[in-house]
């Protein structure tokens, strides 16, 4: 936890705020926190900032916060992904929300197993927990606004043209295409697609419904996981 991140609830007062369950645990069993120690912390939603430990113990932490520096820029980038297995779910959250992705639309696909759209990973307070602990390892304090699109086909023909317009929109599928873009300067709409790829017909669709075009990293195929980061590092 590279930012202690406080909600609304935590306040007591205008620059005072109290704390319990897993951040007090982090405050004691990694911080080795005591009081008087400063520590970095940011309002979920608003300014980050200094906070000082008044008082540590087993029940509660209190803290004077101090808030007066803007978070850091979001990446100007619609995230389209096939909803990835749910265990790889939790971990491609956190680094969507890390690495400052503002906008994710989970969505089906032809390879996207039925039994995923089950789990209890992508509830409200699931989806949110795993997006809280990447703004705490990146330092951020705005979430990700997460949207979930059971129907591939309505969504990319519906609404895909209304948030992909304007951007440069970019389909990521291995096979012979141009390579990925470097350091683009502008708004991009970029779609993922699940373990093995989209199918054709979702390539073309992409295409020719949305203008998302298609583009490969090299010949190793590479996971969910793994993609997502890398074609952001690429992009941005």
């Amino acid at each position: 936890m590279n930012l202690l991140l406080l909600e609304d609830a935590d306040f007591v007062g205008v620059d005072r705020v109290r704390l319990s369950g897993r951040r007090l645990k982090h405050l004691h069993e990694v911080h080795r926190a005591e009081a008087g120690d400063r520590l970095r912390v940011g309002r979920l939603g608003g300014l980050m900032g200094e906070g000082q430990l008044l008082s540590l113990d087993a029940e509660q932490a209190e803290l004077q916060v101090c808030l007066d520096q803007p978070p850091p820029a979001k990446l100007p980038l619609t995230l389209v992904l096939a909803l990835p297995r749910p265990k790889m779910l939790k971990r491609v959250l956190q680094t969507v929300s890390a690495m400052g992705v503002p906008r994710l639309v989970l969505v089906n696909s032809y390879r996207v197993e039925k039994s995923f759209w089950q789990t209890p990973f992508l509830q409200p307070d699931a989806l949110r927990e795993q997006l809280i602990l990447g703004l705490e390892q990146a330092r951020d304090t705005v979430l990700p606004d997460v949207s979930i699109e059971k129907r591939f086909k309505p969504f990319v023909e519906d609404r895909l043209p209304a948030l992909a317009a304007s951007t440069l929109g970019l389909v990521g599928h291995p096979g012979d295409y141009p390579a990925c873009p470097r350091a683009v300067d502008g708004p991009v709409t970029l779609a993922i697609g699940p373990e093995g790829g989209w199918i054709p017909y979702e390539v073309d669709l992409l295409q020719q419904a949305a203008g998302l075009q298609p583009v490969q990293l090299g010949e190793r195929i590479l996971r969910v996981e793994t993609a997502v980061p890398v074609m952001l590092a690429r992009l941005f």
